[in-house]
């Protein structure tokens, strides 16, 4: 095992007021480690069981690699990307082919490509410009084509093509002039097609021989447009389940008998959104699901696999999650994360209830000093239950008992979306950051997705109001229970948490220390006026949970909550990182906020990327970024920074305003 005895020049070559951090007796992490390539990440077992894929590193970028099941050593790599990781990757259905998308520095036209497996050509399916393709549905049923959506002919809405895998042939299936999405079954047949409606809520249609049928199958209201949809058929197309959470709080798993409509509740939990079922791979139908309150747990439907869970639960040293199935269902690939320790990945036999270790994502963190996660319920001002989750530095938790010993620096880490949930796991930037002295809290504050439809309601017209407000109470529940102090406390996060981090300098510009935005929006007019045209769908229901831009009213709270109009009252230390390409928020929107600091001559730190999106996707830039950040945050909150270095040089990072309001930034661009 690798121990972290790092050299004491690298302890003690930063700003002397470092020296005496809480933290400094625990060895430093190099962020490399933490945020540099994986070894192997995203593995799949093929359909027949015989090969395996997974994602590593080629020349330093993340590409996709195969070898034989029962033979490892025989690896090699199927793909060549030079410059941007591929981050995912997925088999045909025949076994033939490793499927993956791609985009083009961050723009989001991810176009999808294959590589055959024996030969090692690789195929561009859908060579189109200003293109994002969807994959609608791939059938245990059909070996040769799988259905995918293509928005080539009207940016808008996807048109659902048959694509044969082997000759790349795309044959129109439907025209799209105004759905949203659709459901096919096994036989890759259209069923069901989405429509948005005009108050957020959506209205499914059946499909009947290629025709949409104009009486609705199900009438969907706003309140329960994030958590109900139909999901999937059985192979015999005679049941359809649903994520549903109608006439309920959080969102079941219902099975309806396709030819009578009659709807039965397979499971449901009063705490949480049923999440991702697992199905037979050959029948379709149920064998279990996760709910997800504080973590993760699988619960059987029937007795298929409930010996195999139990299984995995007891020989597992950690959250397990199946992640991969054979078509026979003889193997699984299994992916355990015991957050203090780095993830790993297993083969599981089933018949001989054998578990095979088949790689560790992160070997140079083995040994390292990770620290616990422990998850929280916090109550906000007005009685919601805000499950967030807690890191501590080892510093003050040694035995990881998720009690701190004394009160140290805090920041605030904001998930974004805002429709999306913290949970619990290995996170890197929990784990940096723990190490680099500061306990670390993310906050599921209410629009926070998988706690049912009435939290994500309770966010509805809230940003900057009461979702900031719940951000509040967690900083005021740390300072009680002796977490941190209140006036070293910093604010961080991307898209919304960016957002929320301009929010938290403008509308309350004293509580924070300092913050931290990464891709947020700062004017919420502009931002939906650049959304992408294939959100169309959606619109309505930005419109309705955000403020809508086409009325007086709407405006004036856009307005009111965009904290572009607030700069002048920014009082405290602000970096701000973001993706030129990112088609979600514009770089207008970190320019704007920018350009009225400066012309105030409020400090402010901006470094932009000009070949990343909505994040930072180039394990380069995403060290670079973090490098800037550790030593910002080491000024504003006393903790510990690893030395920029050549971290900035070894990236295609633009420092655009206030280099010399971050320690080392200057020289590191010199």
């Amino acid at each position: 095992m690798i121990r972290y005895a790092l050299p004491a020049l690298l302890l003690t070559s930063v700003l002397p007021v470092y020296a005496q951090s809480p933290a400094a007796e625990v060895p430093l992490i190099e962020r490399g480690k933490i945020f540099g390539n994986p070894s192997k990440t995203a593995a799949k077992i093929s359909p027949d069981g015989k090969w395996l894929s997974w994602i590593a590193p080629r020349d330093g970028v993340l590409n996709v690699w195969v070898a034989p099941a029962d033979k490892l050593s025989d690896a090699r790599p199927l793909t060549d990307e030079k410059t941007r990781p591929i981050r995912n990757s997925f088999w045909s259905p025949d076994s033939k082919v490793v499927l993956f998308i791609q985009d083009k520095g961050g723009d989001e036209n991810f176009l999808l490509y294959g590589v055959n497996v024996a030969s090692s050509k690789q195929t561009n399916y859908t060579p189109f410009e200003k293109t994002r393709v969807q994959v609608l549905q791939i059938s245990s049923k059909i070996k040769d084509r799988i259905l995918v959506g293509v928005n080539n002919r009207d940016p808008r809405w996807h048109d659902v093509y048959s694509l044969e895998l082997a000759s790349g042939k795309l044959t129109l299936v439907q025209q799209n002039d105004g759905y949203g999405g659709f459901v096919a079954d096994d036989n890759l047949k259209l069923r069901i097609a989405q429509k948005a409606r005009d108050d957020g809520g959506a209205t499914y249609y059946r499909i009947s021989d290629g025709k949409i049928d104009t009486t609705p199958l199900a009438e969907v209201s706003l309140e329960d447009s994030q958590t109900t949809g139909p999901g999937a058929f059985t192979a015999d197309g005679k049941t359809l389940y649903w994520i549903d959470s109608r006439n309920r709080n959080t969102a079941a798993l219902v099975a309806q008998d396709v030819a009578s409509g009659k709807a039965t509740v397979i499971a449901e939990d009063a705490r949480a959104d049923i999440g991702q079922p697992l199905f037979d791979e050959r029948t379709g139908r149920v064998q279990a699901y996760t709910v997800n309150y504080l973590k993760q747990e699988y619960v059987p439907v029937d007795n298929s696999i409930k010996e195999d869970l139990a299984f995995l639960k007891k020989n597992t040293k950690g959250q397990f999650a199946v992640t991969s199935r054979t078509e026979a269902e003889d193997k699984w690939l299994v992916a355990v994360d015991p957050v203090t320790a780095p993830a790993s990945t297993w083969l599981y036999d089933r018949k001989a209830k054998k578990l095979t270790q088949l790689y560790v994502s992160r070997p140079e963190l083995d040994g390292a000093p990770l620290a616990a996660m422990h998850p929280q319920e916090i109550k906000s001002r007005d009685g919601l239950t805000l499950v967030s989750y807690l890191t501590l530095p080892k510093s003050v938790d040694a035995n990881g008992t998720g009690k701190a010993s004394k009160p140290v620096p805090m920041v605030l880490l904001v998930h974004g979306g805002p429709w999306a949930r913290d949970g619990f796991g290995y996170n890197g930037y929990h784990q940096w950051l723990a190490n680099r002295g500061y306990a670390v809290l993310s906050v599921n504050y209410r629009g926070s997705t998988g706690f049912g439809k009435k939290f994500i309601s309770a966010g509805d017209l809230q940003w900057g109001r009461k979702m900031h407000d719940d951000l509040i109470d967690a900083v005021d529940w740390a300072v009680k229970n002796g977490v941190t102090t209140a006036d070293k406390v910093a604010i961080m996060g991307g898209s919304y948490g960016g957002y929320a981090t301009l929010a938290g300098l403008t509308f309350t510009p004293t509580t924070f220390a300092c913050g931290v935005d990464i891709v947020g929006p700062s004017n919420l007019f502009t931002l939906l006026q650049t959304i992408p045209p294939y959100w169309e769908a959606g619109k309505q229901q930005f419109y309705k949970r955000m403020g809508d831009p086409t009325t007086d009213a709407g405006k004036a709270l856009l307005k009111e909550r965009s904290p572009l109009n607030f700069a002048a009252d920014i009082q405290r230390p602000l970096l701000i990182g973001q993706g030129a390409n990112d088609p979600r928020v514009n770089v207008r929107e970190s320019e704007q906020i920018v350009a009225a600091m400066a012309a105030k001559n409020i400090p402010v730190t901006y470094v932009e990327f000009p070949d990343e999106g909505h994040g930072f996707a180039r394990p380069v830039n995403n060290i670079a970024f973090n490098a800037v950040t550790e030593n910002f945050l080491a000024k504003c909150l006393n903790g510990r920074a690893e030395p920029i270095g050549g971290a900035l040089k070894a990236s295609t990072a633009q420092v655009k305003h206030g280099a010399e309001f971050a320690p080392g930034l200057a020289d590191a661009i010199k």
